[in-house]
This record gives structure tokens, C-alpha cells and sequence, in this order.
């Protein structure tokens, strides 16, 4: 039989921050795996995220319900949501069983039920940062939260609330603080901020995926690249077609991010999974200025952090067909606000770069077994928090798969939700 036709006990499809932890971890197991992607390992969403490693976050994405905010976001120029309107009534249902949950008991079944992996994922990331030698990528400097007016910083008494029951550090600061936090950029005098204490951030998410994804390989781990949507039931076995051949497992996780439904859904699966487009720029800093955390500008709605290639800006949500062009408005925009605080300057690349947030109603991943599949596991839909909880997620689909007595409660991420 050849290497090829050999059987494994696992197929990892997706090697992504996600995938490449539940490769890691079902290895750290003694599981034989082989991790598929078309694409190298770390190069869509894992590529172009902010880098964070938040602490805090026990608010999910929820609809307005004040006419007038409804009205702002209506209007399509803002920096926080673009949209494509031909786009908008495909995404309606989506947007309807949001609507539904845009209050308080669907925010706190949210805060709940992420919580717990808040609290765990620095370390998460730190175990296997260790193993793999790149210590040097992560800063335990925490991140700026800014708002322009004492009004628009009232809307975070939710969130405050929150970090007091979850024990998460932070502190209240105004320009003199912020000041001293971020020494070259321009504060004002009704500014306000929350300052994250525990926050940690990386200089190129790529680059950790990747060292990750290396290590994993440097363990006797495969990685493979190959179609997903080759993947077949052959006997009691999952076959997909790669570069080298088929591969064969007597189980497979689909861990394929925003492109999770174009393999599930022939399958018979049609989970509630939006595709968010953002954008990302990298711009150099003018003269020998430089940020010393992430910064996330709230009232505007677009974030600044410095990484090994600049300062990287990261927009906001835009709605619109997955594989349409990119239209990356919402960055210029941002720019230009940017440059009132921080002493941009040059960018770095031609055009911005654009990725997909794959995220459910709940802003809550799917973590489950599949009803209908013998050996089928889901482990996507992390949105916003794919990075920084990739390798948590990835311990509790290891542990679901070995049987072993879960690390952490999956009740909230499982598929009856929907």
C-alpha cells in the first residue's frame, strides 16, 4: 500500500489558525493526521486579522435597535459596515436571526458561553508559541479602546460590567494616560479609553500560523494540498484527492472557514454562515514615530497595530458576495481619519488586502459532531474571534473526537443551536 493510500485516523480540511491547532492537538494525542488545504497553511484569514489576543470582547456584533443608529449604517457611509445593496436581501435571514438575539439574553448567552475562552486563550497561545520558538512575536502590552465623547464612551457599561464579573483588568483613561500610553498620537480632551490590560497581540498573525503549522509538520505531521470539496465516503472511510494522491481517514474535521458550506452543503448542511468581507493595509510611519499596542478607534470603527510590516489598518465589516471584487472604501476612509491621530505615512502596498470573517447570528463558532455523517466534525464560524481562539477550539475538537472529558463547555457552539 502506498504512503497514499494509507489510512490516518484523522483529516484536518482547513490548515488556518483553526485547523492547524486541531491538527496540532488531536497529534499531541497520538492521532495520525494529515491537514489539507489548497492554499498554504496560513494564508486567508489567518493572514490578514488584527493579531489579537483579547481577554475582554463579551459583547457580540448585535442590530441597532435606535432608528437613528439604524438610519447611519442605512446610509452606506459608514466605517464600521459597508454593504453591497444588491447583496442585502440574500443576507436578509441572516440579518433577521441576529435582530433576534440584538438583546440582553442573546448577549449574555454570548458573553457565557465565550468567557471561558477568553480567559484561557493567551495561554493556549503560549504553549504552543513555546514549542515552536516564536516568543518573540507576542507583546503583553494590551490594547487601546477610544472614544471621542463621554457619550459615546457610556455605551461601553455593558461590556465594563462584564470584565468585573469575569475578572478582566482594565482601566478607565483620558488624554494625560492616554498620552503617556501612546506617545505619538494626537488625543483630545473629551477622549476617553479603555485601556485592556491583558490583551496580547502578535506582530504577524501569518507568521504564527505558520510557525504553528511548522511545527506541526516537524512532528511527523502531514500537510497536503488538495480540493476539499474532493472529499467522499468510501466504505468507513473519508477520502479527498490531494497533490499526493487521495488520502483516506477514519474521521475529518471541517475546518475550511468561510468556505465550510461550499463542502456542506451538498452534504445536506445548511447552517447560517455569513461570509464578512474586511480589508487591511499596511502604511509606514512618518518621522520615527510608532504605536506600542493595537489601537482600535470605536466611534470611527477601524483599528491601527504595529506589525513586522507597518502599521496595519483593519476596516470594519463589509457585507457583499464572497467571491465579488473587493471594494475597500472603508479603508480609505479609515486612512484619512487615521492620519488626525497618527503620523501615517506611505502605504506600504499597491492596494489593500481583503478576507472573510466566517461567523454565525451568535457570533459563536460551530463545534460539534455531525448528525447524518459517521466520523464528519465541524470546528469554523469563529468571526471575529478565529485568531485568538483558534487553539482552544482546537484542544475541544480534539478532545470530542478522543472521547476525552471535555477542557471546556461546547454546549453553546453546537449545530442544535440552529
Amino acid at each position: 500500500m502506498s504512503n497514499e493510500e494509507k489510512s490516518h485516523d484523522v483529516l484536518v480540511l482547513g490548515a488556518g489558525i483553526v485547523g492547524v491547532s486541531t491538527a496540532l492537538h488531536l497529534q499531541a494525542a497520538g492521532q495520525s493526521v494529515v491537514l489539507v488545504d489548497r492554499r498554504e497553511p496560513g494564508e486567508e484569514a489567518s493572514h490578514g486579522n488584527a493579531g489579537v489576543i483579547e481577554k475582554d470582547g463579551m459583547i457580540p456584533l448585535t442590530i441597532p435597535s435606535n432608528p437613528i443608529e439604524v438610519a447611519k449604517y442605512a446610509s452606506n457611509r459608514q466605517i464600521h459596515m459597508h454593504y453591497h445593496p444588491t447583496f442585502m436581501p440574500r443576507l436578509a435571514p441572516w440579518l433577521f436571526r441576529m435582530w433576534l438575539l440584538s438583546n440582553d439574553k442573546g448577549i449574555d448567552t454570548y458573553a457565557r458561553a465565550i468567557a471561558p475562552l477568553r480567559a484561557v486563550a493567551a495561554d493556549e497561545h503560549a504553549h504552543f508559541a513555546n514549542e515552536a520558538g516564536i516568543n518573540e512575536q507576542f507583546r503583553a502590552t494590551g490594547w487601546i479602546h477610544l472614544y471621542h465623547s463621554a457619550k459615546s464612551f457610556a455605551s461601553t457599561e455593558g461590556a465594563r460590567r462584564y470584565a468585573a464579573e469575569f475578572g478582566v483588568d482594565y482601566e478607565v483613561v483620558k488624554q494625560t494616560d492616554l498620552e503617556e500610553l501612546e506617545p505619538h498620537m494626537q488625543f483630545d480632551k473629551d477622549d476617553h479609553a479603555i485601556f485592556w490590560k491583558g490583551c496580547v497581540s502578535v506582530s504577524s498573525p501569518k507568521t504564527v500560523t505558520k510557525a504553528y503549522a511548522a511545527l506541526y509538520e516537524s512532528r511527523g505531521g502531514r500537510f497536503v494540498k488538495g480540493d476539499a470539496r474532493s472529499l467522499k465516503r468510501e466504505g468507513d472511510a473519508w477520502v479527498v484527492t490531494t497533490e499526493a494522491g487521495d488520502v483516506k481517514a477514519n474521521k475529518v474535521v471541517v475546518s475550511l472557514g468561510a468556505w465550510s458550506l461550499d463542502l456542506l452543503k451538498p452534504m445536506g448542511y445548511s447552517f447560517p454562515l455569513a461570509a464578512k468581507r474586511g480589508y487591511h493595509q499596511h502604511f509606514a510611519s512618518k518621522d520615527g514615530a510608532f504605536l506600542n499596542r493595537p489601537v482600535v478607534d470605536e466611534d470611527v470603527g477601524f483599528l491601527m497595530t504595529p506589525t513586522e510590516a507597518g502599521i496595519r489598518m483593519t476596516s470594519g465589516i463589509e457585507f457583499a458576495a464572497r467571491d465579488t471584487k473587493k471594494t475597500p472604501v472603508q479603508i480609505y476612509r479609515a486612512t484619512e481619519w487615521a492620519r488626525h491621530l497618527y503620523p501615517l505615512g506611505a502605504p506600504v502596498e499597491d492596494e489593500p488586502w481583503m478576507g472573510f470573517r466566517p461567523c454565525f447570528p451568535d457570533s459563536l463558532p460551530l463545534i460539534d459532531r455531525a448528525d447524518n455523517h459517521p466520523g464528519l466534525y465541524f470546528n469554523f464560524g469563529h468571526g471575529h474571534l478565529g485568531f485568538a481562539t483558534g487553539p482552544v477550539t482546537g484542544r475541544m475538537m480534539a478532545d470530542m473526537i478522543m472521547g476525552r472529558e471535555l477542557s471546556y463547555d461546547v454546549k453553546g457552539f453546537s449545530a442544535g443551536r440552529f
